[in-house]
C-alpha cells in the first residue's frame, strides 16, 4: 500500500496488487491432484500472501520470508525425506532453487533463476509445471523399459552367439543373423523412446 500525506495527516492510500497469472489455479488443482504437496513462499506480507493462496487453492503458504529464508525452509523439508521441487522466476528464488533437488524457472524470469535452475519452461505459464512433470515420469519410464529390454537380450542373445547352445543341442548362430538381431534391438529400443512423441501430456 502506498500512502499520501501532507506530513499531519493521510491524503490518500493506494493499493496494489500483482495480477495472478492466467491458469495458477488450474496448475495447483492439478500438482495436488498428482499427489503433490504445494508451498507458496514468498516475501509478501501474510495478508497477500493468504488472499493469493486462498485464490488459487495453494493449502501451505510461507509469507514474509527472506531468499535465505525460503532456501532454509526447502532444506527442511529435505531433512524430512521429501523430494523438492522449486519454481521460480526471479533473483530472490535463486538461493532456493540451487537447494532443492529439482528446480525449474520460468521463461521470463531473471537470467541468474534460469542459469541456477536444472531446468527452464520457455513459457511462463504455470500450466507448463504438470506437463512437464508427466513428460519427465513417462521418459523415465521408457529409459527403464529400454533397459530391462537391452539386459534381457544381452542375456539371451550373447551367451547363444557366443555358443553355449552348441554343446547341448548343437545349435549355433549364424553371424549374420546375430548382427542382425542386434539391429533389430536398437531398431526396438528407438521406436519405443519415439512413443514419447504420441503421449498425451
Amino acid at each position: 500500500m502506498i500512502w499520501f500525506a501532507d506530513g499531519q495527516k493521510a491524503l490518500a492510500v493506494i493499493a496494489i496488487a500483482d495480477k495472478i497469472k492466467a491458469g495458477s489455479a488450474e496448475a495447483i488443482q492439478k500438482l495436488q491432484g498428482m499427489g503433490i504437496e504445494v508451498y507458496m513462499l514468498t516475501g509478501d506480507n501474510a495478508r497477500t500472501a493468504a488472499a493469493v493462496a486462498s485464490e488459487t487453492g495453494i493449502r501451505h503458504v510461507k509469507a514474509g520470508l527472506m531468499p535465505d529464508g525460503k532456501a532454509a525452509f526447502v532444506e527442511e523439508l529435505q531433512r524430512q525425506g521429501k523430494v523438492v521441487a522449486m519454481v521460480g522466476d526471479g533473483i530472490n528464488d535463486s538461493h532456493a532453487l540451487a537447494q532443492a533437488d529439482v528446480s525449474i524457472a520460468m521463461g521470463k524470469g531473471t537470467d541468474i533463476a534460469m542459469d541456477v535452475a536444472m531446468m527452464t519452461l520457455i513459457s511462463s505459464d504455470l500450466r507448463q509445471i504438470p506437463k512437464a512433470i508427466r513428460l519427465s515420469r513417462k521418459t523415465v519410464r521408457t529409459i527403464r523399459q529400454n533397459l530391462f529390454w537391452a539386459f534381457i537380450y544381452n542375456i539371451i542373445g550373447i551367451p547363444v552367439a557366443a555358443g553355449v547352445l552348441i554343446p547341448i543341442t548343437g545349435f549355433s548362430l549364424d553371424p549374420m543373423l546375430a548382427g542382425a538381431a542386434m539391429a533389430l534391438s536398437s531398431v526396438s529400443v528407438v521406436s519405443n523412446s519415439l512413443r514419447l512423441k504420441l503421449s498425451n501430456i
